[in-house]
């Protein structure tokens, strides 16, 4: 955003320079990316007027002049421009002038013509980077004043680099207010006066699309002259402003675009055919824009149309045949509020930015489209003449942005500062922003005004106060901080330790999505109801994972076709499972879990190549299991588990309660799955983990141990589990080891029965055991595992 520090101090005029204020400016969050001056750096250039031109003898492009600059004697000035002719009002730099880039203007002779002085261009007085032929001034300009005070060039342009969330700043108005909270002043506002309808014409306006347009005015102004002359102080504002002089209309909709930042069009009243309808494009429709171009429009565009056509992309750009031209003698002036949702990304997509979007898409005052139109209406009546007919409204008070109120606490704004700002003082900042504010029980409640479209929490109002009030006034604190030992339970186990063991084994940590094939996952867990995202990233990432089995193996299936044989991986992370008692109906469970696939070692000519089995995973989860340094909690029992082999399958269970399963995949689900071999999974739930036993300290035994070994014969469908707990159980407290050390099947065996080798070691604390208290323990064991799995000695 360009402006023109004077026409900004029309406004409001602090009582400081221009460098403080750029830097009051930036300090607030507007940041001042240039400060340049209007002008060029010129001396002795005053106005001047061509009493005589004539052809010069001896060129074909050269006039001779002489040129009154309110001297005795008329000037001498050869002059090469085409627009130079008698009567004219020019910029005269005389004998001993300076113009931009120290170019001192001296006596001399153009083809033997005498020329005492130069007229002059915008160009050479470094007021626009190219002109076609001099200047010409309003023929009411005082002869022999300097052109720098009758300019009022002593001015600069700053140019304000605005966040997306300011479009309140888009606008003289809106700046000055800015400038008037900063620096507690009262801002002088423009008086707007309505203008009176003179005529009975109106059009009507139709909001087909109400939420992309909830309000829009049109007003018929005829009999206007489109070749009169834009008076010389609006273009002069317009060009400090960046902005090029067209036409008198186009000029005035783009002055009131800068003094009160809300866009206007207005569009050839003779081109419309019917009334105005605001609706979207159709499909394959086309439009034919100023610049010549023709755009192909979107069904998601918004359009200015008639009965018959589109006349104009709405906020972004005007159509051509429906634009003010050389011919123009009715318009229709139009001043609306569009949906910065329904602005955004429209005109990119053109290929095409302009002030209007600029503005639409970060939010225009819902409330301002009446002043625009008046205020636009009295310069065109003063400039281009004609009569104006009454202002046309069509409004949808239901999709306008609603009225917002938002309450700041005073304890939260001091914790959030780190500084306390007079009560006074925040209600005076809150107030000058245009917030009306009550302030009682310790927090104000202020309503935000219509074009403040960043206000909306607690938090963007303690902003406002921190940077009207000054960044740099609040001091520097040195923050301190209290040494504090943290709390630390010695029984709780971190993550980090089953990581490391599990990569001590040989596992390799993995991280994949918490959303997974819902199709994979329903092969997997059949039975299980799984949550589906509304918005997922694809249909194969639709699913929240009920377990990490689904992505582990995804990523086997992954590796293995990458020529990987042998992979081990696991995972620690959440699954979501749906619990009507939980929090918005989701439970979360912290597990962990792993995979081995292809053999159990890289190949090596000191190893036997084998196959990872279920007992080598068994071994890796009962690892996990002994962090916890309490054997006893723990437990595995054959039994079936979703999407696993049910003979090669077993759950754990802690106190109990069923924690995790381990197991082969399914041999149905491989081919589906993609897998040339079966893996094996598994998965804990972390709760049933994370603390252990300390461990507590016992006397050591001074006295000797001794092992004794039974083979016993039971059947085949006896669990080895269930004899080793009923041996803990009877060996009592001698009982210090107990170890299965052999199976055996095949000869000397009955059929439908095993052969069982068992170590029992057993010491006491308090002394030597002796051969009779031996052999009581194991023949208790021995009738124990007879009466209850049926078991005998083996011969």
């Amino acid at each position: 955003m360009k402006f023109s520090e004077k026409w900004l101090r029309e406004w409001v005029n602090p009582a400081i320079d221009t460098d403080a204020l750029s830097e009051q400016l930036s300090m607030a969050g507007l940041e001042v990316d240039g400060v340049d001056p209007v002008a060029g750096d010129f001396q002795g250039v005053v106005i001047g007027e061509v009493v005589e031109c004539g052809q010069h003898p001896d060129a074909d492009k050269l006039r001779v002049t002489k040129v009154n600059v309110g001297e005795d004697e008329l000037l001498d000035i050869v002059c090469g421009a085409a627009n130079c002719r008698a009567g004219l009002k020019v910029a005269v730099a005389k004998v001993g002038a300076t113009l931009p880039g120290d170019f001192k203007i001296k006596k001399a002779k153009l083809r033997g013509q005498p020329s005492h002085g130069m007229l002059c261009a915008f160009e050479e007085l470094g007021m626009a980077e190219s002109s076609d032929g001099i200047l010409e001034l309003p023929m009411d300009a005082p002869i022999g004043q300097d052109i720098r005070e009758y300019f009022g060039l002593n001015d600069v342009t700053i140019d304000v680099d605005l966040t997306a969330n300011r479009s309140d700043c888009l606008g003289i108005k809106g700046l000055a207010r800015e400038v008037g909270v900063l620096n507690s002043i009262d801002v002088t506002e423009v008086a707007i006066t309505p203008v009176t309808p003179t005529i009975d014409d109106k059009i009507s306006i139709e909001l087909v699309n109400s939420e992309a347009c909830p309000r829009y005015l049109g007003r018929v102004i005829k009999g206007v002259n489109v070749k009169a002359e834009t008076p010389f102080w609006m273009v002069e504002k317009l060009r400090r402003c960046g902005v090029r002089s067209i036409d008198p209309v186009v000029d005035v909709t783009n002055y009131v675009l800068l003094e009160l930042g809300h866009p206007m069009h207005a569009f050839d009243l003779s081109q419309i055919e019917g009334g105005i309808k605001v609706r979207n494009a159709f499909e394959n429709e086309e439009l034919v824009l100023l610049d010549g171009n023709t755009a192909k429009l979107n069904p998601s565009t918004l359009l200015i149309a008639d009965d018959n056509k589109a006349l104009a992309m709405a906020g972004i750009f005007g159509g051509e045949q429906s634009g003010v031209s050389d011919e123009t003698k009715d318009i229709l002036l139009e001043s609306a509020f569009f949906a910065p949702l329904a602005i955004a990304g429209q005109a990119r997509s053109y290929g095409l930015h302009t002030d209007a979007s600029h503005r639409y898409e970060r939010g225009v005052d819902p409330v301002l489209q009446r002043d625009a139109m008046e205020r636009a209406t009295g310069l065109l009546l003063e400039i281009v003449g004609g009569e104006a007919g009454p202002i046309v409204e069509a409004v949808s008070e239901t999709d306008l942005p609603k009225e917002r109120q938002v309450t700041l606490r005073r304890e939260r704004l001091d914790r959030v500062i780190g500084y306390h700002i007079e009560d006074a003082k925040v209600s005076d900042i809150l107030t000058r922003l245009g917030l009306a504010v009550t302030f009682a029980g310790g927090q104000w409640q202020a309503q935000v005004p219509s074009y403040r479209f960043d206000i909306s929490i607690e938090e963007d109002l303690i902003e406002e106060v921190a940077r009207v009030f000054g960044y740099n006034n609040i001091p520097n604190v040195a923050p301190t901080a209290a040494l504090k030992m943290t709390d630390h339970q010695e029984a709780r186990l971190p993550v980090a330790r089953f990581r490391d063991e599990l990569v001590s084994r040989g596992y390799q940590e993995a991280i994949t999505y918490s959303f997974v094939d819902p199709k994979a996952q329903q092969q997997l867990h059949p039975e299980a109801d799984a949550l589906i995202l509304p918005h997922p990233i694809s249909v194969e990432m639709s699913a929240m994972r009920v377990s990490l089995m689904t992505g582990l193996i995804n990523a086997v299936s992954y590796n293995q076709n990458r020529q990987q044989s042998r992979i081990r991986l696991f995972e620690t992370g959440l699954k979501f499972i749906k619990d009507d008692n939980a929090e918005n109906g989701v439970r979360q469970t912290a597990v962990i879990g792993g995979i081995a696939y292809g053999n159990t070692h890289n190949e090596h000519w000191s190893v036997p190549s084998r196959k990872v089995d279920f007992f080598d995973v068994k071994g890796d989860v009962e690892a996990l299991l002994a962090l916890c340094n309490d054997k006893a909690r723990f437990s595995f029992k054959a039994e079936a588990s979703d999407g696993l082999h049910p003979g090669q399958s077993a759950a754990i269970y802690a106190d109990g309660k069923k924690v995790g399963f381990i197991g082969a995949v399914h041999p149905q689900l491989l081919k589906p799955l993609e897998l040339k071999d079966t893996p094996y999974v598994f998965e804990i739930d972390m709760a049933a983990l994370e603390n252990r036993l300390l461990p507590e300290a016992v006397s050591i035994s001074k006295f000797p141990s001794n092992r004794r070994d039974i083979a016993i014969l039971v059947a085949d469908d006896v669990k080895i589990g269930d004899i080793l707990e009923c041996i803990e159980k009877v060996g009592g407290n001698q009982l210090v080891d107990l170890n299965l050390f052999d199976v055996y099947k095949g000869q000397g065996v009955e059929p439908d029965h095993k052969s069982l080798a068992i170590a029992l070691t057993l010491q006491a604390v308090d002394r030597t055991l002796e051969e009779k208290d031996i052999s009581a323990v194991v023949e208790n064991v021995v009738a124990e595992l007879a009466k209850q799995f049926n078991a005998s000695l083996r011969d």
